[in-house]
């Protein structure tokens, strides 16, 4: 299976740079696996496709004002005079919290960036020492302050935006979702953010119950696949937890019949990753590196809420494991025709 089978050609406009106004007024493309059909309808009809006894599963995550910019005071390694040493920009994006004081990050640029580093963040405000070096180049930093991190990091901080926007987001809220509890995630499960509190109070009182599960979102969600062989791409792993009151709810809906629907790959990845042979899921935490490719044979997911994703990524692999990948390509295909949006910003699916 080669990555370039996951190939579809999408125009540079069609990359969404802001949020709507609207959150549920974006469009919505349902597509019905099992016949290969598809329909154009807006988000904010979600519900038409939903019935009594499912279950709604999402990621409740909180995204982190993650990506710090910083400049290099010293190393310990070289004397303070070297140029190399001092005051060269360093940009950090928090990845996962280790202990307390020491994260996992994505350090740029990498090469001033070796063990015994220190950066400061607002003139000493914050400082990083940079203590070792961990998987796929990605640095462990211990940081030092007074006070709490977590405000800190507020008044610090700017939203770990993708790359592929370029427009400054001017309220921080529209890169969460509206149920956004836990923190700790470099990025937003982007399906949620189609939701308003007013449309998941009518989704419920359908008889739909929801669920939340948290998975803290990392860069190994996005990371590009660099191999001709889809098989040879290593997912970084990513910390979820189930509490039992949601995993009873998801149980209980399958025992009964009912449908299980993730909102977003993140919280199909969580229940996957967490369920046993018979699709029941577990209540627990831990970290799942899964990858999910053609071939795959889902436990506990019946359907899928999503946004589009980027040619040749896991996640184009993800849902055309689940509804096929000419069924995917012909959706995505007429969505770039019918002039959707994309990415994180853009427009929605819901595969069925």
């Amino acid at each position: 299976m080669k990555t370039h089978d996951f190939y579809y050609d999408l125009p540079q406009e069609l990359i969404a740079q802001d949020p709507l106004v609207d959150r549920s007024g974006s469009r919505l493309l349902v597509l019905k696996r099992s016949l290969g059909e598809y329909e154009h309808r807006i988000f904010k009809e979600i519900q038409t496709f939903l019935k009594a006894g499912d279950c709604l599963v999402l990621n409740n995550t909180k995204v982190i004002p993650a990506r710090l910019i910083g400049e290099k005071i010293s190393s310990l390694d070289k004397p303070k005079s070297d140029e190399d040493s001092h005051g060269a920009r360093i940009e950090l994006l928090l990845l996962k919290r280790k202990d307390n004081d020491i994260w996992e990050t994505l350090v740029k640029p990498g090469k001033k960036s070796k063990p015994g580093t220190i950066i400061s963040f607002a003139n000493g405000l914050l400082t990083g020492e940079i203590l070792d070096v961990v998987e796929e180049g990605n640095r462990l930093v211990r940081f030092s302050y007074k006070g709490i991190f977590e405000e800190i990091l507020d008044q610090l901080g700017q939203m770990p935006l993708p790359p592929y926007i370029t427009h400054e987001l001017t309220d921080k809220n529209r890169y969460q979702t509206v149920y956004a509890k836990y923190d700790g995630s470099a990025a937003a499960p982007t399906a949620g953010l189609h939701f308003t509190s007013e449309l998941l109070e009518e989704i419920n009182s359908l008889g739909v119950d929801i669920a939340y599960v948290t998975l803290h979102v990392g860069l190994g969600t996005f990371r590009p696949v660099k191999v001709d062989n889809v098989m040879d791409h290593h997912m970084h792993s990513e910390y979820y937890q189930i509490l039992k009151e949601e995993a009873d709810k998801i149980n209980r809906a399958k025992k009964n019949g009912g449908r299980i629907i993730c909102v977003g790959t993140t919280s199909c990845r969580t229940l996957e990753s967490s369920s046993d042979m018979d699709g029941y899921v577990i209540a627990g935490s831990g970290d799942t590196s899964i990858f999910i490719y053609p071939g795959y044979r889902f436990k506990v997911m019946d359907g899928l809420i999503t946004n589009f994703h980027l040619p040749e990524s896991t996640l184009m692999m993800l849902v055309s494991a689940f509804a096929g990948r000419e069924n995917i390509l012909n959706a995505y295909n007429a969505a770039v025709k019918e002039r959707y949006r994309f990415f994180s910003f853009g427009d929605a699916m819901l595969i069925i």
